[in-house]
């Protein structure tokens, strides 16, 4: 398993912590079972500001004998200190196929976000284009923002804020990665111009019916805008990737 050093002198990152050797929740997996993780969220968009938190996001296996037993294993673990998600790859499977965008972003970090990366990682890496699908994409991204939106405007005037300001910037930015997925089949992380969001984000704060243009326009663009995609994902890839890491993976992950 190889660590990767993380990206604290990037230009616009916030400056990270080390990473965590394991996640602390109880009964979580151990250190060599985690395949993929690392910095996701507000510091890979180029969006985090002193307070921000560092939130982390991996994959690991479960030992391939423990899925026969009576009790299927457990598929996901959260830690608030630190922030990390981990979720077992079937299931991380499971939701990149549906086009989750949290998921998706894990294999499109920068190399200098990732903090594990393995064999079988890195293989999860190269075919991550094929996990992709037009309708998919496109149900997840818009769907998601559209409902932030209706969440935005529902909101009492009097708890608008500074976590209106951030729903609103990560709105505008599922709306153009969304976009980029399904138009060229990849995925930029790292926003061109923070600034421009952050000043999205105050005028949402203010009236979230500000973010209706913005809204409008990608809607439109998704409907008008020729994708690269295909109808489906390819399931068979996954299929196999995830055969690999079982045969691996019996009593413990041996990822070389």
């Amino acid at each position: 398993m190889t660590a990767v050093p993380n990206a604290a002198d990037m230009p616009g990152a916030a400056r990270v912590p080390s990473a965590p050797e394991v996640p602390d929740v109880p009964d979580a997996p151990d250190a060599a079972s985690v395949l993929l993780s690392g910095i996701v969220g507000s510091t890979a968009y180029g969006l985090a500001h002193a307070g921000s938190d560092t939130d982390r996001l991996g994959l690991f296996a479960v030992p391939t004998e423990r899925l026969h037993g009576l009790h299927p294993p457990k598929e996901s673990y959260v830690s608030t200190d630190p922030d990390r998600t981990l979720h077992e790859a079937a299931k991380w499977c499971r939701l990149a196929l549906g086009g989750n965008p949290t998921v998706t972003e894990l294999v499109w970090l920068p190399d200098e976000l990732y903090e594990v990366r393995t064999p079988l990682g890195d293989e999860l890496i190269g075919i991550r284009a094929t996990l992709l699908s037009a309708h998919r994409v496109r149900a997840a991204y818009l769907g998601y923002a559209t409902r932030q939106f209706r969440r935005l405007r529902a909101k009492d005037p009097r708890e608008r804020g500074a976590r209106v300001a951030k729903h609103a910037r990560h709105l505008k930015r599922l709306c153009h990665q969304g976009l980029e997925l399904y138009t060229t089949g990849r995925l930029t992380l790292r926003v061109e111009d923070p600034q421009e969001y952050r000043d999205f984000g105050e005028r949402v704060a203010a009236d979230p019916e500000a973010a209706l243009p913005l809204l409008r326009h990608y809607e439109a663009a998704f409907g008008t805008s020729a994708t690269v995609l295909p109808d489906e994902p390819d399931e068979a890839a996954a299929e196999a990737w995830l055969r690999r890491v079982r045969e691996r993976c019996w009593t413990a992950c041996a990822t070389g």
